[in-house]
């Protein structure tokens, strides 16, 4: 019979994995007696796993939720899963980074040196794009309420402040509440919003979480609605990208750069570049106007044949007349050094 200590984990382990176990099973698996199982059961008790016996002709056991977190077991998989979690976690910009690096530490500290050898060699490092101001940062008080709305399907009020309130420090009247339908709490460019029903405005929303400032209680349960397309993450793409309800550009274009496609595709993550020879590359791209796809084209030091369509060509036109306005207008003269 193996020494208690790993007696009770292999019985743990057993009960992560099935929902009911009959106590005769546990026992044939564990190699050990009806009796002993329901000793064991008793030692796990104590320990504050929440195990509960099953009624019926052969009687069993289930390993339940409780109201205090016991020691958890973890196999090397989801120990691994678990530490990759944890390092994503501390640039999630939820106000959760300290502690998600404190339980990265605890977590790393009880592990077997073969998973603490695998986890220091899967260093993971999330950059951001960088920003003009910092990014706000939401509290986990604020993630955890709406998180607990959209799962409830529950109706709800919070007071929200607008980016032009965000920016001006006056005193002006608050707004009256905002009452939506909460669908789904997304990221989106580091920062987290909840993607909403607004009932007042009987339209789909996109409200930045570091704005919400959730009031309680929440209101009556409700049916969700299907976001537009279907899928949420398309819904916020398209919005950001200024297309409506789809994950589409509103304007692509193609050009051919006489630039290499290596040195194009470096700077295109959401393009297709198409290598044309040594230094010539096809490019499509999409943005939310023409004419700032014409700018975002404009941008590589190089010659452009603009493909199509006639409204890409026309951004290019308008871009050159204001372009070269400016230039008359506020211009360095001939022969000034441009800093940079």
């Amino acid at each position: 019979m193996p020494k208690t200590s790993a007696r009770l984990l292999a019985l743990l382990s057993l009960l992560q994995v099935r929902r009911d176990w009959p106590g005769a099973l546990l026992a044939e698996r564990l190699g050990i007696s009806p009796r002993t199982v329901r000793r064991d059961v008793d030692r796990l008790r104590e320990l504050g796993y929440p195990i509960v016996a099953i009624k019926g002709p052969d009687g069993g056991y289930r390993l339940d939720a409780g109201t205090e977190l016991p020691p958890l077991l973890f196999d090397d998989e989801q120990a691994v899963a678990l530490a990759v979690a944890l390092q994503l976690a501390t640039t999630a910009g939820a106000g959760i980074e300290e502690a998600a690096a404190r339980a990265l530490n605890t977590v790393r500290q009880v592990m077997p040196a073969r998973l603490r050898h695998r986890i220091d060699t899967l260093q993971i490092t999330a950059v951001q794009r960088p920003a003009i101001r910092p990014t706000p940062q939401v509290g986990s008080s604020v993630l955890t309420a709406l998180s607990a709305a959209v799962h409830a399907r529950e109706v709800l009020r919070f007071d929200y402040t607008p980016a032009s309130a965000a920016r001006a420090d006056d005193n002006r009247t608050q707004a009256p509440p905002r009452r939506v339908q909460p669908h789904h709490l997304v990221t989106w460019g580091g920062r987290w919003y909840l993607v909403a029903w607004d009932l007042d405005r009987e339209d789909w929303r996109t409200f930045r979480a570091d704005r919400i400032s959730p009031r309680t209680p929440t209101g009556p349960r409700f049916t969700p609605r299907e976001p537009p397309g279907g899928e949420v993450a398309a819904f916020v793409a398209g919005r950001f990208r200024g297309a409506g309800g789809s994950g589409d550009w509103p304007c692509v274009g193609e050009v051919i750069l006489d630039l290499p496609a290596a040195a194009v595709s470096r700077y295109t993550p959401d393009g297709a570049v198409e290598e044309l020879g040594p230094n010539r590359c096809r490019l499509v791209l999409g943005s939310w106007s023409w004419a700032g796809l014409a700018a975002a084209v404009g941008r590589f030091d190089a010659d452009i044949e603009v493909v199509g369509p006639a409204e890409l060509k026309a951004a290019f036109a308008h871009l050159a007349r204001r372009y070269a306005k400016a230039a008359d207008d506020s211009g360095p003269v001939d022969g000034a050094k441009i800093e940079r």
